[in-house]
């Protein structure tokens, strides 16, 4: 075999190998990029219930776990980087470990050193302890600001389905939906329900907030509904058919049965 093929299969064979047992990046092609970052909240915390994208208390929990970060303008892209999925490290600071963490966009950071440097992260305090060697999380915080590198990754999520969350001022003629867990992107660049009762096309929603998509429909809306998803950067699609059940409930959340990976 020419040694040139054998590389690239041992390339490619590494690089498979790889993402079956860590978070699916390139290890050959990451760009790392520099930015600024501080933290917020509680030292052990979320760093807020939530934050703009409109994800509640689930941030605290699994997957999220606390491991999440509020963004400046640069990166926020007015709410439509929403779930997106980056890894930091630090390395100029005694206390860094250099290893890099997964982090998850769900609140924005809109002034100060978020507005004033090309790209910021204001971590949670998890996840900006994360980043030190362990037993020197406490140390790294008191840094409290630090210059880190990050790069884009795919969201991961663990097998976990895409869910749809209803907002509260959703009734028979407006829709909104809170949608969590896409993995791969793990943000949106567009969103359509079709009422899978009648033989209706495809209605595109619009960006309300956050995570958050409506559709006003101005005319009832007939339930069951299906709901298309349009990544931001692969441009791949897929649909939860029939996700939104009849019957469905301003703040009850549904779970469908299909993600990215």
């Amino acid at each position: 075999m020419a040694p040139c093929v054998s590389i690239y299969l041992a390339l490619a064979f590494s690089t498979i190998f790889f993402c079956h047992f860590e978070p699916c990046f390139s290890t050959i092609e990451t760009h790392w990029s520099s930015a600024g970052a501080t933290w917020y909240g509680s030292p052990d915390g979320a760093g807020s219930d939530g934050g703009s994208c409109g994800y509640g208390n689930a941030v605290s929990m699994p997957p999220f776990s606390s491991m999440v970060t509020g963004i400046g303008p640069s990166l926020y892209k007015s709410g439509k980087e929403c779930g997106a999925c980056y890894l930091v490290k630090c390395t100029k600071y005694p206390s860094c470990s250099g290893e890099p963490v997964r982090v998850v966009i769900t609140d924005f950071c809109p002034g100060g050193l978020c507005a004033s440097d090309s790209a910021h992260f204001d971590l949670s305090g998890t996840a900006f302890g994360a980043m030190a060697i362990a037993g020197q999380e406490d140390k790294l915080r008191d840094a409290g600001v630090l210059e880190i590198r990050y790069t884009r990754v795919d969201c991961d999520y663990s097998g976990k389905t895409i869910a749809f969350h209803v907002d509260m001022g959703s009734n028979s003629n407006y829709f909104a939906v809170l949608i969590e867990f896409e993995e791969g992107d793990g943000d949106l660049a567009g969103v359509y329900l079709k009422e899978t009762s009648t033989a209706g096309d495809w209605r595109a929603m619009q960006q309300s907030w956050g995570a958050v998509w409506k559709l006003d429909a101005g005319s009832e809306l007939h339930s069951p509904f299906s709901i298309r998803l349009r990544s931001q950067y692969s441009g791949q699609t897929l649909a939860a058919k029939n996700v939104i059940p009849q019957g469905w409930k301003p703040g009850a959340t549904y779970r469908s049965l299909v993600n990215y990976l």
